[in-house]
């Protein structure tokens, strides 16, 4: 089964801290907050320098999509993230400050709760043919993409839920791999 998830049916909501503004593109289970996700995957923007929201036992991989990057500070330690399209991992319940390298950025953000599942999620940005196994996720990023029958604009999703699926990307997608974590027989899916 698939579920289409449209960029233009997402809301802005305000960061965690207040600092910027997200929005989700999918979590599980559906519905859940900030507080009791199992994972999560979202578009930021950042605006203006400032700290991250903590979120207490959860990793996160930030991929920058949009702008020169950012200069982050990870529990002290400095981490350059300048190069779009490149997945970074870090904990999200460290302090992290942000400094932007030359304007605002839009990150793709995908964070799960340690304990969640067996595995983390995988993520990985792609061109081309792949071929697609269960419980996934596909984010178009700066071109088309085909998969299952679903064409995706810049920033449109696909959730695949058992069974596997062909990924034309025409441009740059990334493909997250949620089928480590608990995801149900009966997650809802259309």
């Amino acid at each position: 089964m698939i579920r289409v998830l449209p960029a233009s049916a997402r809301t802005a909501v305000p960061w965690k801290n207040g600092g910027g503004v997200t929005r989700e593109i999918a979590a599980w289970p559906e519905g859940a907050g900030m507080a009791d996700f199992g994972w999560r995957v979202s578009l930021a923007e950042v605006a203006a320098d400032g700290p991250f929201s903590a979120f207490p036992d959860v990793d996160r991989t930030l991929t920058v999509v949009e702008g020169a990057g950012m200069d982050l500070t990870v529990d002290g330690e400095r981490r350059l993230v300048d190069t779009r399209y490149e997945p970074r991992d870090f904990r999200g319940d460290v302090p992290t400050d942000c400094v932007l390298l030359d304007g605002p950025v839009v990150n793709l953000n995908v964070m799960w709760r340690r304990g969640a599942g067996p595995t983390a999620p995988t993520v990985a940005v792609v061109r081309g043919r792949l071929r697609l196994g269960a419980d996934v996720l596909v984010v178009a990023l700066d071109g088309t993409a085909e998969v299952a029958g679903a064409t995706l604009r810049p920033y449109d999703a696909v959730q695949l839920g058992g069974e596997d699926a062909v990924l034309h990307a025409h441009g740059l997608s990334a493909v997250i791999g949620i089928g480590g974590l608990d995801l149900p027989a009966d997650a809802p899916l259309a």
